[in-house]
């Protein structure tokens, strides 16, 4: 297992306000300079430790001693779950985001601060400035009102910074809670935000994820599935799916919140369900797939802040990966295909292309659509 490195609290206190994480990502170009820096290297990392950490673990699971710093982590996603509770949806007509979420997201900026003055203490106090935008930028877009993969992953990456002053200890025991219960808890908040304020997929309806709007739920379940045999990848499409792992929970809730033939919906988790033979493979051409059509599409990574603990400038050591192999798994298992094909969104079916290059198309005819801006509606 790869080691995370470590950034000292002194090395810290030296960051100048210029330091601070902003939007960098402008061009295409910037998406590729960003994966010659130390922090995408970093992201990577900690990506796969996260995936090691919960193999052969199953939902519901409760740590045999609890990190005092995860309860805090949890606490504070409880106290925002509590705020949903006390500003309840607009009465207004409109189909996706009400306004109310604005609401919520302005008593966040608000609260932020004192959120993570109680989370992280006095000793870790210099850190906030640094990781304060990418918790602001974890639920969704207060502007547009809607959530994507862009969002998911600040999240994940606000983890990755307190792991990196070691506010979280990169120990596989540390790193199972925070996929099992921080994660996990999280995303059950998100899920409680997108129904209670009917935030719209980001981008293009919700072309970015492998639902409408996530994609990690998915990468941690099938690592939770990677070494066993038992439970077959064809088991997703029966119904009702046990609450064991990250991938069944996240199929339910497509059943719960759409109707209609699953391979019609949800085209890309059926032809996962029917071509690809064992999770080891689902697993693997995930994290590929999450690379190139998460962290490499510009319209969903830019308005992810970088900088500060999560740097921007390129190493000597990052720009020789250009030459290199990438840190995600870049072999795509046979059954993948090495690249997708841009999907055209439909009321249907909101990413209507296959994942493996062998599928047939669903037989159902869907209705034809005119492909939507992609470039007006970022992740």
């Amino acid at each position: 297992m790869t080691a995370l490195r470590e950034i000292p609290l002194e090395d810290v206190l030296k960051f100048s306000e210029s330091d601070a994480p902003t939007p960098k990502i402008k061009l295409d170009e910037d998406v590729e300079h960003w994966k010659t820096t130390q922090s995408y290297k970093d992201y990577s990392v900690f990506l796969g430790r996260l995936s090691d950490s919960v193999v052969n673990y199953q939902l519901p699971w409760s740590p045999p001693e609890s990190s005092p710093a995860i309860l805090k982590m949890v606490s504070l996603l409880e106290t925002l779950d509590r705020w949903i509770d006390e500003i309840p949806p607009l009465k207004t007509p409109q189909r996706f985001g009400n306004l109310a979420f604005r609401t919520w997201g302005q008593r966040l900026d608000e609260n932020s601060n004192i959120l993570l003055e109680e989370l992280l203490g006095p000793e870790y106090s210099p850190v906030i400035k640094f990781v304060r935008p990418y918790l602001m930028t974890s639920f969704g877009s207060f502007t547009r009102m809607d959530y994507g993969t862009g969002h998911e992953t600040s999240f994940v990456l606000f983890l990755l910074c307190l792991t990196l002053v070691r506010f979280f200890d990169p120990v596989p025991e540390v790193e199972r809670q925070l996929v099992l219960v921080v994660f996990l808890r999280y995303l059950r908040l998100c899920w409680k935000l997108q129904d209670t304020y009917r935030l719209e997929p980001a981008g293009s309806h919700g072309v970015w994820g492998l639902d409408d709007s996530h994609f990690l739920p998915y990468v941690f379940g099938s690592a939770q599935l990677r070494d066993q045999s038992a439970i077959p990848v064809s088991m997703v499409l029966q119904k009702p799916l046990p609450d064991t792992n990250m991938y069944f929970l996240s199929i339910s809730r497509i059943h719960e919140v759409k109707h209609g033939p699953f391979h019609e919906h949800s085209s890309s988790l059926h032809s996962i369900a029917v071509g690809v033979p064992n999770w080891g493979k689902v697993h693997s051409g995930l994290l590929k797939m999450y690379e190139a059509e998460v962290l490499g599409k510009r319209v969903v990574v830019q308005h992810i802040p970088l900088g500060g603990l999560l740097q921007w400038e390129a190493n000597d050591e990052a720009r020789s990966r250009l030459s290199s192999p990438a840190p995600f798994p870049t072999q795509a298992p046979a059954s993948w295909s090495p690249a997708l094909p841009t999907p055209t969104p439909s009321r249907l079916n909101r990413r209507n292309t296959p994942l493996m290059s062998s599928m047939p198309p669903p037989t159902t005819t869907l209705p034809t659509h005119r492909p939507l801006d992609r470039t007006s509606r970022p992740t």
